[in-house]
Parts: C-alpha cells; structure tokens; sequence
C-alpha cells in the first residue's frame, strides 16, 4: 500500500506540475490575447484616424477642384474680354491709320492750295 501512495504521490506531483505549467501557460496565453485585443484597438484607432485624413483630404481635393473649375471660367471670360479689347484695339489702329493717311492727304492738298493762292497773289501784284 504503501508503494502505491508513493506511485500516486508522484503521480499527484507530476499531475499537480502538469497543472502549474498549464496555468502558466494560460496565464501566459492570456497575456498575449490581451496583448493583441490592445494592439487592435491600437489599429483599429489608427484606422479611423487615417479614415478620418482620408475623408478630410478628399473634401479639401473637392474644394480645390472646385476653386480651379471657378478659376478656369473666369480665366476664360477674361480671355474673351481681352479678344474683345484686342478687336477693338485693332479696329481703332486701322481707323487712326486711315485718319492719319487722310491727314497727310489734306496736309498735302492744303499746301497745294496755298502755293496755287500764293501764285495768285503773285500774279495779281505783278499785273
């Protein structure tokens, strides 16, 4: 009998070290779960936070499309008023062009009229 308690002695010590070592292990196990319960926490706050970017930066994209849509609409309209100006500005250059052309015409006729006048006047003094 007495062999037997110790064989069921040692049978308990093993099976109470078997124990230990599974609690360790569990203790151990459930450190690590706890651990990666923190660490997805973790990503998933980093997650939302880059979500979060995400969203803001596609509302700032927006925004700055928008503001370059607006930018082109009105660099187009000024585009058109400068063509319009340049058509005007071009008209009024051929019109002054032809004025002056008129100009010297009449300066010209002008001079013919005064040497024709002087001669006359010659003329009458003389006779």
């Amino acid at each position: 009998l007495q062999k037997e308690l110790l064989k069921y002695k040692q049978e308990a010590r093993n099976l109470q070290g078997i124990k230990d070592a599974l609690q360790q292990r569990l203790v151990q196990q459930d450190a690590s779960v706890l651990q990666l319960k923190q660490e997805l926490l973790r990503a998933n706050m980093d997650k939302e936070e880059l979500h979060n970017q995400n969203v803001d930066l596609q509302r700032k994209v927006e925004e700055r499309n928008r503001l370059l849509a607006e930018y082109k609409k009105e660099l187009c309209q000024k585009d058109r008023h400068l063509q319009q100006h340049q058509t005007k500005l071009d008209e009024m250059l051929r019109q002054l062009s032809e004025a002056s052309y008129q100009q010297v015409d009449l300066e010209r006729e002008l001079e013919h009229k005064e040497a024709l006048l002087a001669h006359c006047m010659k003329r009458e003094a003389e006779e």
